[in-house]
C-alpha cells in the first residue's frame, strides 16, 4: 500500500541541522496522512511512497518552525515570578497577565528574567531523513481527524503559533546522539 490521504503511516525520522548534526530522532511514529499533522513539505514528499522507501527533505526556516521573531522576547524583573523560576521553564501567564503563547525562560541575570516565545528551532534550516515503515488504511470507526494511536512528535508538528518543544539540550551527550523520548 502507498502513502495517500487517510492512511495511517508509520515512519522513523531523523532531524538534522544543515551542518549535519543530529538534533532529534524518533522511531515508530504514526500519523494520519493528508490532514496537515506534519510539515506540508514532508507530507508532500511522502505522498505515494511505500514501506521501505526513504526520503530526505530540507526545510527552510519558514517551512519549519518559522523565522526568528525578535518581538517575541519578554524581559521582566525576577520579582514578577514565584520563587523557583529557572532557565527552561515555560509560562503562559505572568502575574495574572495571560501571554499570547507559551514563553520559555532563556536567561536569568541580575534580577532580570528573559523569556522567548519563539520555538527553539525558529530561524534554523533543517534536514529530515524519513523512512516509511508501514502504511495501512484507516479502519472503520477511526476518526477522520486522527485518534489516540496517532502521535506526532513536536519536531514534526505543524502549528499556527510557535510551539514549546521537548527539544533536549544536555551538555553531556554529543549532538549526534540526542534523541527525543
Amino acid at each position: 500500500m502507498q502513502v495517500a490521504k487517510d492512511t495511517l503511516v508509520t515512519i522513523s525520522a531523523k532531524m538534522y541541522n544543515l551542518q549535519g548534526g543530529l538534533l532529534e530522532s524518533a522511531d515508530e511514529l504514526v500519523y494520519l496522512h493528508g490532514h496537515s499533522d506534519i510539515f506540508p513539505v514532508i507530507e508532500k514528499a511522502l505522498e505515494g511512497k511505500k514501506p521501505g522507501d526513504t526520503v530526505t527533505v530540507q526545510l527552510e526556516p519558514e517551512e519549519a518552525f518559522g523565522d526568528y521573531d525578535e518581538t517575541a522576547l519578554i524581559i521582566r524583573p525576577e520579582t514578577d515570578f514565584e520563587e523557583g523560576v529557572e532557565v527552561g521553564l515555560s509560562y503562559t501567564e505572568i502575574r495574572g497577565e495571560t501571554l499570547d503563547r507559551p514563553y520559555r525562560v532563556t536567561d536569568i541575570a541580575d534580577g532580570v528574567v528573559v523569556l522567548d516565545g519563539n520555538h527553539p528551532l525558529a530561524g534554523i534550516g533543517l534536514k529530515f531523513e524519513i523512512t516509511v515503515k508501514n502504511v495501512e488504511p484507516v479502519t472503520k470507526g477511526m476518526e477522520a481527524t486522527g485518534n489516540d494511536d496517532v502521535v506526532v512528535p513536536s519536531f514534526l508538528q505543524v502549528s499556527d503559533k510557535p510551539l514549546v518543544s521537548n527539544f533536549i539540550e544536555e551538555e553531556e551527550e554529543p549532538a549526534d546522539e540526542k534523541t527525543l523520548h
